[in-house]
């Protein structure tokens, strides 16, 4: 039976190895403000680092700091967000910089607990902001870091589990050094993306390998277990990409909560036969003609969407009244948030609609 390693072992031989092989430009190193590494570890949730190079900079260039972010129009937050996935995340991110403005005169509050009490931060989260911009010691346990600490200490079953995910918890905290924090968890996180990786990790070139229990007992591919399974349900939905001869497309704004939450959306309908009936009831006119066009299927991490769009031309003059409706001119496309779907359906139109 192989030992579990002492905790203390671990900081040492993972600080050595970031030293030679670590990442250390990524542009959220730069100038490692409690405010730009906020912005960066929520961007990373869920998302790689070669993703998130793309819309971190240009993310910073309009909202350099909390009150310029707080000031933003959600619209505006979410078009820049377009793409990148889980819209809870940036709404979340503007709530907080609004709570910040209000309770902590603009300035990202840098204690633990109140962080921790801003909409979207979690602990692991509170952890890395402090951590990798004022070099205090948190423990971080993100899904790089949990990996990591799982493989390295032998840790079964699936880190979702309440009893599992206290046990790594207790782990990353004795493991966490005193001193060098900031690199620490840097380093952490950049063995868990480059090296000891989901599916194929590369152990040969693991700084932990003599002392890692799954590599000992054969079970990297074990662990952390995955979680449970469940059969992805199909949903449908028929999405009206109702058009105007001038070109511009009506979208409608989606609620605050649910799928896309926010963002600016397709009417959507129970079926493609109610699209006549639909303009003429919130249009107050008839289609010019109506076009079935092929289904595309979306995957979100519960379900599957399963979008059947109908392209529905109309005449110039038709008004859509209220603030939840906007009519999108694709030509001189105003800066609000789209659902990656709905981008792409909107250049499926073309030029003649």
């Amino acid at each position: 039976m192989t030992n579990r390693p002492e905790p203390n072992g671990l900081a040492p031989a993972l600080l050595a190895w970031w030293e030679q092989h670590g990442r250390k430009d990524l542009p959220w190193q730069r100038d490692p403000t409690p405010y730009r590494v906020w912005v960066s570890e929520i961007m990373l949730q869920q998302t790689q680092v070669t993703t998130v190079m793309r819309y971190y900079d240009r993310f910073m260039t309009r909202y350099p700091d909390v009150r310029a972010l707080a000031a933003a129009p959600l619209d505006r937050v979410l078009h820049l967000w377009s793409g990148l996935g889980y819209y809870a995340r940036a709404r979340n991110l503007h709530r907080a910089a609004r709570v910040v403005g209000e309770r902590h005169g603009g300035e990202l509050p840098e204690e633990f607990d109140e962080l921790l009490a801003l909409p979207g931060i979690g602990p692991s989260t509170a952890g890395a902001i402090l951590a990798l911009s004022r070099n205090r010691r948190h423990p971080i346990l993100d899904g790089n870091a949990k990996r990591v600490i799982a493989r390295y200490f032998g840790v079964s079953g699936w880190p979702g589990k309440s009893a599992v995910s206290r046990q790594l918890w207790q782990l990353a905290d004795a493991s966490t050094p005193d001193e060098s924090v900031a690199r620490y968890t840097q380093a952490i996180m950049d063995l868990g993306a480059t090296v000891c990786g989901r599916g194929r990790p590369e152990c040969g070139r693991c700084p932990l390998a003599a002392s890692c229990v799954a590599q000992q007992t054969g079970r990297v591919g074990e662990i952390p277990a995955a979680k449970p399974r469940r059969e992805r349900p199909r949903r449908d939905t028929v999405a009206l990409m109702v058009t105007r001869a001038d070109g511009a497309v009506l979208l409608e704004r989606r609620p605050a909560e649910g799928i896309w939450g926010g963002l600016w959306g397709l009417p959507e309908a129970d079926h493609a036969d109610e699209a006549a009936g639909w303009c003429e009831r919130r249009l107050g006119c008839a289609p010019r003609s109506i076009e079935r066009r092929p289904l595309l299927v979306h995957a979100f991490t519960h379900f599957e969407l399963g979008i059947h769009p109908v392209l529905v031309r109309i005449a110039d003059g038709a008004v859509m009244e209220g603030d939840g409706w906007l009519w999108y001119n694709r030509r001189d496309p105003a800066e609000v948030g789209l659902a990656a779907p709905v981008a792409k359906l909107l250049t499926t139109i073309g030029d003649q609609a």
